[in-house]
């Protein structure tokens, strides 16, 4: 399964690209989108779009998993990243790729097992997961690789339960009702 991790937001927009083979994570591609505070909104909105766009294109994902925007002190902020949001989202549903959603704290806790873990601990369990030699640079992009992680991490879970639920079901009625 090939997950694009999105960490977004409007000045730079983390991607990472993870594979997984089997019990095997491999990290395929990773960095940013930048747009510059100078550009007109609606311009820098359209650039996040095209270059999802093509990442969606390039990459051929299964799934594009993203963050959250979980809390926010600054409305503005907020709203920024809602509207780059909204662009990613577009792009995807162009592409026909279905779209999952992590908070920062489900984040932490399928890659570093421990839900407030500090940035620094989920960078070097992005690198140990990854077999990468240091962390990814920049924090978008480490952050856009954990996310795709924890889809993974999510993805197995969710498996496990539909398989224990399915045996259950079984077991109850004696025959199999999926």
């Amino acid at each position: 399964m090939r997950v694009l991790g999105i960490d977004p937001g409007l000045a730079a927009v983390g991607y990472g690209l993870v594979e997984k083979n089997g019990g095997i994570f491999g990290g395929i591609d990773y960095g940013y989108i930048s747009t510059p505070a100078n550009m007109d909104l609606s311009q820098r909105l359209h650039t996040i779009f095209q270059n999802v766009k093509m990442l969606i294109s390039r990459f051929s994902p299964d799934v594009l998993a993203m963050e959250k925007l979980f809390f926010c002190k600054n409305i503005r902020t907020a709203m920024q990243v809602g509207e780059a949001r909204g662009a990613i989202f577009t792009a995807a549903a162009e592409k026909e790729l279905p779209v999952f959603e992590y908070t920062p704290l489900q984040v932490k806790q399928a890659v570093a097992g421990y839900g407030r873990a500090g940035k620094k601990q989920v960078q070097q369990m992005v690198c140990l997961l990854l077999k990468l030699p240091g962390p990814p640079r920049p924090d978008d992009a480490a952050d856009a690789l954990a996310v795709a992680l924890c889809h993974l991490q999510s993805s197995r879970w969710q498996q496990l339960v539909e398989k224990e639920r399915s045996t259950d079901i079984h077991d109850l009625t004696g025959r199999n009702s999926t």
